[in-house]
Formats: C-alpha cells, sequence, structure tokens
C-alpha cells in the first residue's frame, strides 16, 4: 500500500495484480464500500463517505481502468469487476459483509458481488443503479444500445464545455478545494470521458450476465430514483423525452423495490440522475444509515 502520487488522500493498493486507487476512513462494522458510475470515481463520493465515516468503517475506490487506478483495457465482465473489488477488500484487511451503496453503472457491479458472494453483503443501496430491465419501460429512443467499446468521443464545443465546467464546480463547491480543482480537469479531459463510455458500452452483455448469475442474497436493499432532470442530459435528450425517462423509471424502480423480500423504494425529488448524491446528500446518507440499522 502507498500514497496515491499527486493526490491529497488516498492509497494504491495492489490486489488482483493490479494498482488500485482507495481510501478508507472511520472504524466498525458493517463497511460500506462506495461503487462509482461510469464517469465517475470514489472521490466524487467524498461528501457521503465523510458522513458515514463517523458511523462505521467508509471505502472508495476506483475500479481498474479508470479514475486514479491503473489503465487496463475497457470494458469488463461485471464477474471481473465484482472478484476485483473481493479482492481490493482482502488486500486492505476490509472484512465483510458489507453494505454496498451503487451509483448508477455501479449498480450492476454491486448485484453481480452479491450474487458471487452472498455471504459479504449485509445491505444494498441503489442510487439510480443500472438495472436490466431498464429497455422493458422505455420507448425506442431511450433503450440502451450495446456501442462500439472503442467508438470515437466527438470533440465538445467550448460552450458546451464551459457549461459542464460550470456545472461540476458548482455540484462540487462543497469539496476540499485541492480535490475540487483535480475532480474538475480530469472529468473534463476527453480520455476521461472516453474511458467512461468505453466501461458502460457493454451494458447488454453485463445484463444477460446478471440475469443468468441467480438471485441476489435476502438483505436490506433501499432503491432511490431522482425525480429531478440531470441538465447534463438535458444537453443530448428533448423535454418531452427527459420528462417520459422520468415517469418511466420511476415505475421500474418501484417495482424493482416491491418484488425484493426487504425492498425499500425512496424518491428524491430534486435529485438528478448523474448529480443525486450532490443534489440530496442529506436524505442519501439518512438512507445509508437506515440500512445499517436494518442489518
Amino acid at each position: 500500500m502507498t500514497q496515491a502520487a499527486a493526490l491529497p488522500l488516498g492509497e494504491h493498493v495492489r490486489a488482483g495484480g493490479r494498482t488500485l486507487f482507495t481510501h478508507r476512513s472511520g472504524r466498525g462494522g458493517p463497511p460500506v464500500v462506495f461503487l462509482p458510475g461510469a464517469s465517475m470515481v470514489g472521490l466524487h463520493y467524498l461528501n457521503l463517505h465523510n458522513r458515514i465515516a463517523e458511523h462505521t468503517t467508509s471505502v472508495l475506490y476506483d475500479r481498474a481502468g479508470t479514475g486514479f487506478s491503473e489503465r487496463i483495457p475497457l470494458p469488463r465482465t461485471a464477474a471481473e469487476v465484482a472478484d476485483e473489488l473481493r479482492e481490493l477488500l482482502r488486500a486492505t484487511g476490509v472484512s465483510g459483509p458489507y453494505v454496498l451503496v451503487a451509483h448508477s453503472l455501479g449498480g450492476v457491479y454491486a448485484r453481480r458481488f452479491a450474487q458471487r458472494y452472498p455471504d459479504q453483503v449485509a445491505g444494498l443501496v441503489s442510487l439510480e443503479g443500472a438495472h436490466e430491465d431498464w429497455d422493458d419501460y422505455m420507448p425506442p429512443e431511450l433503450r440502451i444500445q450495446n456501442g462500439a467499446a472503442d467508438a470515437p468521443m466527438p470533440e465538445l464545443p467550448a460552450e458546451i464545455i464551459q457549461r459542464f465546467r460550470d456545472l461540476i464546480t458548482a455540484k462540487l463547491a462543497a469539496w476540499p478545494a485541492e480535490i475540487r480543482e483535480l475532480l474538475i480537469e480530469r472529468q473534463l479531459d476527453l480520455e476521461w470521458m472516453r474511458i467512461g463510455a468505453r466501461e458502460r458500452s457493454n451494458l447488454a452483455a453485463v445484463f444477460a450476465e446478471l440475469r443468468r448469475g441467480g438471485p441476489i442474497p435476502d438483505v436490506p436493499y433501499l432503491l432511490y430514483t431522482a425525480n429531478g432532470i440531470d441538465p447534463s442530459q438535458r444537453l443530448f435528450l428533448t423535454e418531452e423525452l427527459l420528462r417520459v425517462q422520468g415517469e418511466r423509471k420511476l415505475a421500474m424502480y418501484q417495482a424493482l423495490a416491491a418484488a425484493a423480500p426487504r425492498g425499500e423504494h425512496r424518491v428524491l425529488a430534486h435529485g438528478s440522475h448523474s448529480w443525486l448524491h450532490m443534489d440530496q446528500p442529506e436524505e442519501v446518507v439518512e438512507g445509508i444509515l437506515d440500512v445499517l440499522k436494518r442489518v
């Protein structure tokens, strides 16, 4: 374990033959582990992490190929990602079972981890976690396509880049200055954008993998839906499509929670998909702590 170069906090850890970035705070259990969405990294969840670390062990990390971890070819199977997380937790001496808090694409990997290591999962919190039922609820224009991993990322106009910079700066206002500036610059980097696109480019295959993987353990399972309009998506989708998407994803997450033996659904009225943990952090922290109590 070595201090992560050029980072104000965190370590680089060798796990599964790769060097992964991780940051751990707090003590006790069950530990809470955050699984980032595509194009996000562990430090994007620092606001939640610091609050949860007041109550138990909290772990942030970057998957191999992303963020501040070692670069590898992407995309990967969900099983590879789940096994990598298991190795990282072993290498850092963080013992389970764990409460997994998963955002967007991270939701796929959290449930695959639960399928493969059911005795190591104490609870699940989904921050609009990606789900294989998405296309069943969405109109054709919003269905997930399995794009090519090497699809080129177009150059974005300077106006769009500036709007995105302003958005990220506002969302990260509460982060320490040195971390905020680092995340802003990296998130606007075209290569980081390409990495996010590559990582999520095999969703159809990953969804099929989940369908074959069997049930997840009967543990407390809290699903959040963000009911606000995502300003990032507004750059690419019409208002009508955003409205339809909001209605149908709400129905999907309600159904998923109802189908889970210990499922619960909560709505973040002012949250957006990409930024829900920054839009309404108090509500998300409250949910995580509620799951810890139920565990």
